[in-house]
Parts: C-alpha cells; sequence; structure tokens
C-alpha cells in the first residue's frame, strides 16, 4: 500500500491476509471466460460461434489519432498483430471489438481502447456517440466492402484522439503511427484488409484530409 502525505497506514489497513474471493463484487449472471481473465459478459467460443451463426453481432472500431492544438488529425495509429490466416507475418489493422451484454457505446469504445492500447492513452472519447459510418461485414466474400469470415457483424465507427503513451496489450504486436497524409496512399491502405481501408479513408474525408 503506497503512503500518501506521510499518513502511516494502521495494520487493519492491509488487505494482503484477506482471501482473493472476498473482494469479488462481479454479479452472478455474467459470463466470464473460462480463464476468468475476461470483462464481464464475455462469452465463451462455443457461446459466441452459436450466436455468430443466428444473428448479426454489433461492434465498434476505433480509428486512434494525433491531433494538433487546433484539433486537426497529424497522425493516425494502426494495430500491426501476427498474421495466421496468410503467409504475410503481419497483418495491420484498427481497434475492433464487440459490445458486450449490458455495456453502453461509451464504455465499449474505452474498453476495446484499453484492450489494444493499455490503460494510459488519455483517450479523448467523442462527445457523442454518433458513429462517423456504421459498416456492415458480411461472411460472404465480395457481397460488401466489409468482410469477416466468421460472422456478420454491424460496426460503429468513431475517431478518437490519443494524448497518452500507447502500450501494445494482449494480440497487437505493435501500434504504428502514420502521418495522414501517408495514411491515404494506396500502398499503405493496401495493408488494411476486411474493409478497414474503407473505414480509414471515410475517417479521414470526414476530417477534411481530402
Amino acid at each position: 500500500m503506497p503512503v500518501l502525505n506521510d499518513e502511516v497506514p494502521d495494520p487493519d489497513d492491509f488487505d494482503a491476509d484477506h482471501p482473493r474471493g472476498d473482494f469479488n463484487m462481479t454479479p452472478d449472471d455474467f459470463i466470464r471466460s473460462g480463464s476468468g481473465s475476461n470483462p464481464p459478459g464475455w462469452l465463451d467460443k462455443a457461446t459466441i460461434d452459436d450466436m455468430r451463426s443466428k444473428t448479426p453481432i454489433p461492434y465498434v472500431i476505433v480509428v486512434p489519432v494525433h491531433t494538433d492544438d487546433l484539433g486537426r488529425i497529424r497522425q493516425v495509429g494502426t494495430l500491426l498483430c501476427a498474421n495466421d490466416e496468410s503467409d504475410v507475418a503481419l497483418r495491420r489493422t484498427l481497434i475492433s471489438g464487440r459490445v458486450l451484454y449490458h455495456e453502453s457505446i461509451r464504455e465499449a469504445i474505452a474498453r476495446n481502447i484499453s484492450k489494444d492500447l493499455g490503460d494510459l492513452t488519455l483517450a479523448s472519447l467523442p462527445p457523442t456517440v454518433q458513429p462517423f459510418t456504421v459498416a456492415q461485414f458480411f461472411p460472404t466474400p465480395g457481397f460488401s466492402d466489409y468482410y469477416d469470415p466468421r460472422q456478420h457483424a454491424i460496426a460503429l465507427c468513431y475517431i478518437v484522439p490519443i494524448a497518452g503513451e500507447v502500450e501494445p496489450q494482449e494480440e497487437t504486436l505493435d501500434v504504428e503511427w502514420t502521418d495522414a497524409s501517408r495514411a491515404l496512399d494506396p500502398e499503405f491502405l493496401s495493408q488494411l484488409s476486411y474493409g478497414m481501408d474503407h473505414i480509414l479513408v471515410q475517417a479521414l474525408a470526414g476530417s477534411g484530409m481530402l
């Protein structure tokens, strides 16, 4: 326990002797994965696969950006992850994740940023939950610009300025910041698959970059 303002804590203030379960405030009706490390509302693979076969899944997609003092986008952040689906070792993508049961859109945005970039991002969540676009991902190739072989997903897309530090988490190997003008180069956009390139173009176009 840290000591603040020269205060010396009493022995009773320490909780090291308490069993781990003493402070578990998670409601019983929330579903966790078998590892117990996922947030409340998370579904195991069998359950989510069954849902994906029957109904569209709500998602949020976040385009993290660095802005200048006038709020203009100067850099765009993309994630570099291991690629198990092709011969290319790495794949480039944006922050994305589904909205959990009983989770607000704002909470979903914040949680997925933290999931991929860490807890020190100082992200400025949007003042409104109105997305800059809605992307519908289909499991059928060629059906639309957006493709997800796992599911039919409906994604609300947001631009979120990042002012703090980022630290790659979980499956994210690195976070790469790219000048906004270079992010519009066809060569760069071609590295974003499954329609993420279209989302990035719309994000920058709506911010006056085109």
